[in-house]
């Protein structure tokens, strides 16, 4: 989370700043993905972000570790397709469904404080969890009549804000979404996704399997298939 300029605001990825400083992070909801040379730590509770020096041990101390692959050098570059893909078919129920759904997800990023704004959205996208799980083809309508919905919506609409809106559908349809907020390297950045019940992503370009799962609907680390939890 086509058309022109605002495709590419959907994939924008978060930014992540180094901090020699010692933040405050509550350890409950923290992660630590881990790379050779590098220490992300994000506070989902905050949407705090620091990049610390991996052997900086102390910093993941109390969070949940991640420990993220070895990324082939890609010199911060990523190739990606000049042309706009065509609009895939969406049912119109999902896609009348969505427009309140983007509406709220609009709400509450610009109501309340700003520094809450990353965890407001990111409990919206967990709010589902406890349902069954939703279908293939149930997430691909939901991020399809999202991103249909939110065309002409006059702010931020990036990543983050696409897969809650997707999320939040799907909860209202009474459907677990497998939200998915992670980290990729080289150069180090964010991403949030819905992915499908054998998650791989959907909807989303091919580079997208870069990220590795930080953050999922049952808290903190990777996702649950990861974890050898089954459904």
């Amino acid at each position: 989370m086509a058309r022109g300029s605002r495709a590419h605001a959907r994939y924008r990825v978060g930014r992540v700043r180094a901090s020699p400083g010692r933040c405050a992070m509550s350890r409950e909801n923290t992660v630590a993905a881990l790379t050779t040379h590098a220490c992300v730590l994000i506070d989902y509770d905050t949407g705090h972000t620091e990049l610390r020096p991996a052997s900086d041990a102390a910093a993941a101390m109390g969070a949940t570790v991640v420990l993220l692959p070895d990324a082939s050098l890609s010199w911060g570059t990523v190739e990606q397709s000049a042309v706009l893909p065509e609009p895939a078919p969406t049912p119109m129920r999902w896609r009348i469904a969505a427009v309140p759904v983007v509406l709220v997800t609009a709400a509450a990023w610009a109501v309340g404080p700003r520094r809450s704004r990353f965890s407001r959205l990111v409990r919206l996208a967990c709010a589902g969890r406890d349902f069954p799980p939703a279908t293939a083809c149930q997430s691909r309508y939901a991020v399809r009549a999202v991103r249909w919905a939110a065309r002409s919506l006059p702010m931020r609409w990036a990543c983050l804000e696409d897969s809650t809106a997707a999320a939040l559908l799907l909860t209202v349809a009474r459907r677990r979404a497998e939200w998915r907020h992670g980290v990729a390297t080289d150069p180090v950045r964010l991403h949030a996704w819905i992915a499908d019940p054998e998650g791989r992503p959907v909807e989303e370009p091919a580079d997208t399997a870069l990220y590795t799962p930080t953050y999922t609907p049952d808290g903190p680390g990777p996702a649950r298939a990861e974890r050898g939890v089954q459904p």
